[in-house]
């Protein structure tokens, strides 16, 4: 009975100043919301990551600049991975690089793929998320991705001005469903749209598997373009047939070895190596942004502590009195840690509400579809029980120690 009777205190106290409580508790719902969301929009990007592994073909073979893999005990594990490799490079790929993967044995087809900086303009209208990306001919059999309406530039077509685009990005360019023939400019050339792939599967933060809003022009177009040649960032390979494809990566490897010098500055991955470095990546991004949230928690609770104290301050002849017609020490220490508790409780059940609204709100309204994870939940949860138990302690202290004839004489 003790015990309700130390909460329906607490609440009626907090309720006495309802906008200060509110206002504390704001630290803990944001930190919550923080750590909630980032964590399921993590899991859901492995999700969607995972679900799109295969979708260009369990043999498909890519080649990434930068060694990330020092060991692989079976095929599709990875250890010690470099997860920023590509970027901690000076170099990507060549176009030597590509022909050397061509034309290791058992390689069936090969294609690269290279980002080429500049703004896309159409009728002088800047299109600034659009990616133009020098590839080759073979990217659709490499993807197992169809054409939908035109073609695919072919060999005869890699010194010409063609395109081919997502079909999102078409229909936003040209404001058409089918806009073949249309042109645009890109760093002073004039390209014409040839062709528009069907829909690829969405799949954010994956490089290789979202190419909705993206152009594609032919590498030696690209090369005439920017007056260089144009450095690759992966290249894609297929074996002869499925049961060769471990061979055939060793082959590649043998080869790029052989024109690197023996320098191994390059990966060889398969589709489920690629998921492991992709997924291991946005792990590592998702752990560093819920640590940063899970600190605003804590400072949260700093700001629990400091209004406490300012409220032990301000109820002194409150507790003066309570101590007068019998209360103890011990329940005096229960009473404000009890506010300190309902504060960072209360800020991590409306956080955990507004989190999980959020995500799917994000769900439907958007190409994310976060997972809300019950281990970010109870972790969250119980990291505010034990801000609330921490930052409590020395106002709850402070009010138990209180002599209550000092207390009764202050008003």
């Amino acid at each position: 009975m003790g015990g309700r009777g130390d909460i329906k205190m607490a609440l009626v106290s907090l309720r006495g100043a309802r906008w200060r409580s509110t206002l504390t508790m704001l630290g803990i719902v944001f930190g919550v919301v923080s750590v909630v969301m980032v964590v399921g929009i993590g899991d859901g990007v492995k999700q969607q990551i995972g679900q799109q592994a295969n979708q260009f073909g369990k043999d498909l073979i890519t080649i990434r600049p930068g060694r990330s893999v020092t060991s692989s005990s079976t095929l599709g594990t990875l250890q010690d991975t470099d997860l920023l490799f590509g970027m901690s490079t000076v170099n990507g790929l060549s176009e030597q690089d590509l022909q050397t993967a061509r034309n290791a044995s058992h390689v069936a087809m090969a294609t690269g793929l290279g980002v080429i900086p500049g703004v896309v303009k159409v009728n002088g209208r800047a299109m600034n998320n659009a990616v133009v990306i020098a590839t080759t001919p073979d990217l659709p059999g490499a993807l197992n991705q169809s054409i939908r309406y035109g073609n695919f530039f072919d060999p005869s077509q890699t010194q010409q001005n063609v395109a081919v685009m997502g079909q999102s990005l078409a229909q936003r360019m040209f404001g058409e469903f089918v806009p073949l023939g249309h042109q645009f400019t890109f760093r002073g050339q004039t390209f014409m749209l040839d062709g528009i792939f069907s829909n690829f599967s969405s799949s954010p933060l994956s490089p290789t598997s979202t190419f909705n809003n993206d152009i594609f022009i032919p590498y030696q177009a690209a090369d005439a373009v920017t007056g260089t040649s144009t450095e690759m960032y992966a290249i894609l390979a297929k074996p002869d047939s499925p049961g060769n494809m471990k061979t055939a990566m060793n082959n590649i490897t043998k080869a790029l070895l052989g024109t690197h010098g023996g320098q191994e500055d390059f990966s060889v991955l398969t589709p489920s190596q690629e998921l492991y470095t992709s997924s291991q990546a946005i792990s590592l991004l998702t752990d560093l942004i819920a640590a940063v949230a899970v600190i605003s928690m804590i400072l949260g609770g700093v700001g629990i502590m400091n209004v406490m104290l300012v409220s032990v301050t301000e109820r002194t002849h409150e507790i003066g009195v309570r101590k007068a017609i019998g209360a103890t020490n011990r329940q005096i220490l229960n009473q404000f840690m009890l506010e300190a508790l309902v504060l960072s409780v209360g800020g991590a059940f409306f956080g955990i509400i507004i989190a999980v609204i959020t995500n799917l709100l994000l769900g439907v309204y958007s190409s994310l579809k976060p997972v809300t994870s019950v281990w970010a939940i109870l972790g969250s949860t119980l990291i505010s029980i034990m801000v609330g138990v921490v930052f409590g302690v020395a106002p709850a202290l402070k009010a138990a120690r209180k002599d209550p004839i000092e207390a009764l004489r202050r008003e």
